[in-house]
């Protein structure tokens, strides 16, 4: 293991937060960086009581400067970038932040990561930039193309060209892991929530669960432990390659909400609102390429990764 620390990009959300801890435990040193615009502090509670003398957290926006002087004095070996603005409707509504946030902190964080003497990026990508595919086709592999529907999908997709361009020009290895819909704990209603965390909260607390057009549209729920694992695989595997981080399993909405509902004790229905521009249908990932460049797999069935963030939740929202 080398002396050198890490630096993880948008340590304070959902799965950045999750990575700390785990790099940690791992016997790592840690550089976090936050702008905390969508991520809390709150989520690194564990990791600065429990491993205060090798984490270090920095506010700091990856798009406003700084991270660069940053890596140069800290000299990280591997970044995760992680950082990232990821509501798809945000994106229709500006796709000009959208893309600055994306596209340019996505450049930022390479400069940073050369000038530095980085030896290897970590990207954080989503099956959004994949596009819509044909029902036929589900699950998808690395090789499946298709225009994407929102400017969030878009930019996702730009900033891996930049990943692979840095790589041609400068040497600078990387890494791309493009996730399923992930959920787990420390993903909340607000910021980088996701329907399970939506459902969850509201179910928890009574309220009415909306279901956004039919319900039958189809997802690949991936748990927080298993995506915080192949990120950590990737640090030293994989160098060049995007891999698929999914289980594979097609899920509707509405059998999402079934399970939750029986597992919460909620007896109300849900209503139905009109479809969201941008969304697509379906989205399952062929994820072996992860198994052959990573030697990653899903371990955690939607039953344990569901009581698992239901455990969560209950503690943490009570």
């Amino acid at each position: 293991m080398s002396d050198r620390p890490v630096l993880v990009t948008g340590a304070a959300g959902f799965v950045g937060s999750n990575l700390v801890l785990r790099l940690l435990e791992d016997g790592r040193r840690v550089i976090g960086v936050d702008d905390l615009s969508t991520g809390s502090l709150a989520n690194l509670d564990e990791a600065r009581e429990r491993h205060a003398g090798r984490f270090e957290f920095n506010r700091l926006d990856v798009c406003q400067g700084g991270l660069g002087a940053l890596a140069q004095r800290l000299e990280p070996e591997v970044v995760f970038h992680l950082a990232a603005q990821v509501d798809v409707r945000r994106s229709i509504e500006d796709p000009v932040d959208d893309a600055h946030r994306n596209v340019l902190g996505t450049v930022s964080v390479l400069e940073a990561a050369r000038e530095a003497g980085v030896r290897k990026v970590v990207y954080a990508g989503t099956a959004v930039s994949y596009g819509e595919p044909d029902e036929a086709d589900l699950p998808f592999d690395e090789s499946h193309e298709a225009p994407a529907l929102s400017p969030y999908g878009v930019s996702k997709r730009v900033a891996l060209e930049y990943l692979r361009t840095y790589a041609a020009l400068y040497g600078l290895e990387w890494t791309a892991l493009t996730c399923a819909n992930v959920y787990g704990p420390h993903q909340t209603t607000s910021g980088e929530g996701g329907v399970v965390a939506t459902f969850v909260g509201r179910m928890l607390a009574g309220q009415p669960c909306t279901i956004v057009g039919d319900g039958e549209q189809s997802r690949d729920f991936v748990f927080v432990d298993d995506v915080v694992h192949a990120l950590v695989l990737a640090a030293d595997r994989g160098a060049g390659e995007r891999c698929n981080i999914g289980t594979g399993e097609r899920i509707t909405v509405n059998q999402l909400f079934r399970a939750l509902a029986a597992a919460t004790g909620y007896e109300h229905e849900p209503v139905h609102a009109e479809p969201r521009e941008g969304e697509v249908r379906h989205s399952v990932l062929d994820a072996r390429h992860a198994g052959r460049v990573l030697g990653w797999k899903p371990w955690t069935t939607l039953e344990e990764g569901l009581a698992a963030t239901l455990a969560w939740a209950s503690e943490a929202w009570r």
